[in-house]
């Protein structure tokens, strides 16, 4: 039974279950009212979640020149002429 939603006090009554399906099938909300209040996660998915992840930049920066085209010199070729008429 892998239950994605659960009513507070069901979730109070059944704590241990809720725990134990974030850790095994991943996020449960728990509704307040009838609307989302918060969501148990495994201490896994929330450390994944809060590890700041790198920009492209940084990325392609990282990359040996040998697998990255992207990131290596500059040519360094003149301008063309061009005659407007």
């Amino acid at each position: 039974m892998s239950v994605k939603h659960w009513q507070l006090q069901e979730a109070k009554n059944r704590f241990s279950e809720v725990v134990a399906l974030a850790i095994k099938d991943g996020a449960q909300t728990v509704t307040k009212h009838g609307k989302p209040a918060v969501i148990i996660v495994s201490v896994e998915e929330y450390q994944r979640n809060i590890t700041p992840r790198k920009t492209l930049f940084q990325a392609l920066r990282e990359c040996p020149e040998a697998l990255s085209p992207l990131v290596g010199t500059r040519l360094r070729d003149r301008p063309r002429d061009i005659r407007f008429e």
